[in-house]
């Protein structure tokens, strides 16, 4: 449930307002490192509601250039703009031509019964 904008070959990744809806109040969010490699579906955050703790993956290789230390201090901004204030991390792709085999908006939406 996480999206991914891409400008160049940098991604800007969250999580859906789907997915932030289902975790309800966001309390905590454990961000990654800035200058840390990932590889595609590891575990590259974690974010803690009053509901349940979930893993966030990254959709695709890369390193992480930027972090939103935002939500160090305020969570929340997840729950309350999920696809603006709310990102989690931007990574520098290793190959942004694998864009194009993930999700489309409209799939994810027709994927989640919206």
């Amino acid at each position: 449930h996480e999206w991914i904008k891409v400008n160049d070959s940098i991604a800007t990744i969250g999580i859906t307002d789907h997915a932030q809806d289902a975790l309800t109040d966001i309390v905590y969010v454990e961000l990654p490192e800035v200058g840390d490699e990932c590889t595609s579906m590891d575990e590259f955050a974690s974010i803690e509601s009053v509901k349940s703790v979930s893993a966030i993956y990254v959709p695709l290789d890369g390193v992480i250039t930027d972090v939103n230390i935002q939500l160090e201090d305020a969570p929340e901004l997840i729950n309350e703009d999920p696809y603006g204030t709310g990102w989690i991390a931007k990574i520098q792709l290793a190959d942004s031509n694998l864009v194009s085999e993930l999700l489309s908006a409209e799939a994810y939406r027709t994927l989640i019964d919206e």
